[in-house]
């Protein structure tokens, strides 16, 4: 079975354009990652600009691998890279994927951003790959993106006690939410408001 992950995939609507996350974006991306509080509740320890080159590299490896595929996050209305997100955990095999990893301006959050992106990630994994299921996680103790995913309609499943091993040597515990193939149409709807692709490439 053809892989899409090994190919570019470009999903696009009114708000948000997500395209292939690739090297040049370190630098239009490092003024967004050098805000210490984009990385307080995540496993990730950024720092330094090394940290950030680091990061992307470790991203791109991971997507040769077939694991991951991050996106760099435009936002169309204000003209501007706004930051990043991707699909891991990837398993075609089990019709499964993970939307995570995200992370934006934090001049640009609760500014609808976050649900254009969600939405086009959805209805690429729902009505493209054809998954059965999408999953997202959080900390535990991040109770605000807790009630950002469950605003999304995902279902919470469970909390993973001592999950991680935070790059900073602290332990996480995580949150669990998924969102399945046959909740999807309802979410769009009554969530999304349909909105959907007004551009999509899978070159």
């Amino acid at each position: 079975m053809e892989n899409p992950f090994e190919k570019p995939i470009i999903l696009e609507n009114n708000r948000a354009m997500l395209e292939p996350l690739q090297l040049h974006h370190i630098e239009e991306l490092w003024p967004i990652a050098a805000q210490p509080s984009l990385w307080e509740f995540t496993s990730a320890n950024i720092q330094t600009y090394s940290d950030f080159e680091a990061y992307v590299n470790k991203a791109l490896h991971e997507k040769k691998l077939g694991n991951c595929y991050p996106f760099a996050v435009y936002d169309k209305a204000n003209n501007c890279f706004a930051g990043s997100t991707r699909y891991g955990n990837i398993s075609l095999e089990h019709k499964r994927v993970e939307i995570g990893w995200t992370w934006y301006d934090p001049s640009l959050q609760q500014t609808g951003l976050n649900r254009a992106c969600k939405s086009l990630l959805l209805q690429y994994g729902f009505e493209h790959l054809n998954l059965n299921r999408i999953e997202l996680k959080t900390s535990l103790l991040n109770t605000r993106s807790q009630k950002a995913i469950g605003q999304l309609g995902a279902t919470q499943e469970g909390i993973l006690r001592q999950h991680m091993i935070n790059d900073n040597g602290t332990v996480r515990d995580t949150v669990y939410f998924s969102i399945l193939k046959q909740e999807w149409p309802a979410i769009k709807t009554t969530k999304f408001n349909n909105d959907g692709f007004t551009n999509f490439q899978q070159q």
